[in-house]
């Protein structure tokens, strides 16, 4: 059965059922953008979203993968950014930037189900996300602004 990712089908034949879907994406793939963080679904530097919902790559299996994929690389194209991304860079939000696409894709995600989140909101939802920089502050401001963004579009 062919993995969908980023809306392209990907054949799995000859691919172990139980590799982590991160190794998939980046060893098979080349879709490095997904990080290794941790390995133990702690860190939130590998989450993608799996038919929609935030999850961290590090511990699904390949062969457990139910429905599309989208990294990263899939969310928004640097002509058409998503909306997150546009404010991601609008507000200077990273600084190494190593956790910046797991902090996103877990962003789209949460507003993608919950379009005008309160503070509470995002504390839960970003809450498994790690910043080791810090960027907590501009990472809620950028959230709310691409939840106006989203909006109004």
């Amino acid at each position: 059965m062919p993995l969908t990712v980023n809306g392209a089908d990907h054949p799995t034949d000859g691919l172990d059922p139980a590799m982590p879907l991160l190794w998939v994406l980046r060893d098979v793939l080349g879709l490095t953008g997904t990080k290794y963080g941790c390995g133990i679904a702690q860190c939130g530097a590998c989450t993608v979203h799996i038919d929609g919902v935030a999850t961290r790559a590090c511990q699904v299996a390949l062969g457990d993968v139910r429905g599309p994929v989208t990294t990263i690389e899939g969310l928004g194209t640097p002509e058409a950014p998503h909306p997150v991304q546009a404010a991601w860079i609008e507000r200077q939000v990273a600084q190494c930037g190593y956790c910046q696409s797991g902090q996103i894709m877990q962003a789209a995600s949460l507003l993608a189900e919950i379009p005008d989140p309160t503070e509470e909101d995002i504390d839960a939802a970003m809450s498994g996300n790690l910043c080791r920089c810090g960027t907590y502050p501009r990472i809620r401001e950028a959230m709310r602004a691409a939840a106006r963004a989203m909006k109004g579009a």
